[in-house]
């Protein structure tokens, strides 16, 4: 990202912890927080106008090849949590970063980031850059 670049976007959803998603100590299993983030980031996505259907249908899918989550606070059964996602990079790669807060305090609870790579389909070749595509969704082209 430049610094030239204008804000990029973002974008929050609310979620309640479900039962299904904890321990015993009614804490969130780690393994969760991934699906938090895919939840936020498929929000994001949509915003953008380049959600997974428009990614294929433009000629590219963008697998995940990192995550990385920092644990900071357990989320708990039934707390209410918001999960913000944002576009942090996109020139070369798409990195999206997220925080998840307490809904009611701001606390911080977790935070991570995902980077996806475009794959040109037709090709099965992995590009070294984003494809214009992205860069028009973002509107970054001129």
């Amino acid at each position: 990202m430049r610094k030239s670049d204008k804000t990029l976007p973002e974008a929050e959803v609310r979620l309640t912890v479900p039962f299904h998603d904890v321990d015993v100590m009614e804490i969130v299993w780690h393994g969760h927080y991934a699906k938090y983030f895919e939840i936020a980031r498929c929000a994001l996505l949509d915003k953008v106008a380049y959600n997974y259907l428009e990614m294929k249908a433009s000629g590219y899918a963008w697998p995940i090849i990192e995550l990385k989550t920092r644990y900071i606070k357990p989320a708990r059964f039934g707390q209410d949590i918001l999960v913000r996602a944002r576009i942090a990079e996109y020139e070369l790669r798409l990195k999206i970063d997220y925080l998840i807060v307490d809904a009611e305090t701001g606390n911080r609870l977790t935070r991570g980031h995902t980077v996806q790579v475009a794959v040109d389909l037709e090709r099965q070749e992995l590009l070294l850059t984003s494809p214009p595509v992205l860069l028009e969704k973002l509107g970054m082209l001129p």
